[in-house]
């Protein structure tokens, strides 16, 4: 199990690490061509989702990884669990299709209650 957890937690945070930097880095009106739902956030809303994705994909692999405090490892997973969320929330709000931030949220359930268990 702690092998395929690893594994899952690897993808899941690469997903994320790419996700949030790309919002990060990539200019406003160039992410607002590629998702229709940035519309909906200013510029440094925008860049604050960035942040928290990529400081959420960081916080999956370090403490575990590193041993020192593991317990982060779980915490992050539930604050993106959060983020899908709310990003559910907003895509719905926009009548517009929920599977891959349902899916990422359930991804990320499982990642927090597995790390949970193994610690």
């Amino acid at each position: 199990m702690s092998i395929a957890l690893w594994i899952v937690t690897g993808i899941f945070a690469a997903l994320f690490a790419m996700a949030g930097t790309m919002k990060v880095v990539t200019p406003y009106a160039d992410v607002r061509t590629k998702m229709a739902w940035v519309e909906t956030v200013t510029p440094g809303q925008l860049k604050t989702i960035g942040a928290l994705e990529a400081l959420g994909a960081i916080g999956m692999i370090l403490p575990a990884a590193t041993g020192i405090a593991p317990w982060l490892t779980p915490v992050a997973a539930f604050a993106l669990l959060l983020t899908m969320v709310v990003a559910t929330a907003l895509h719905v709000r926009r009548k517009e299709p929920t599977t891959p931030s349902v899916v990422l949220g359930a991804v990320a359930l499982v990642v927090g209650i597995g790390w949970l268990a193994l610690g």
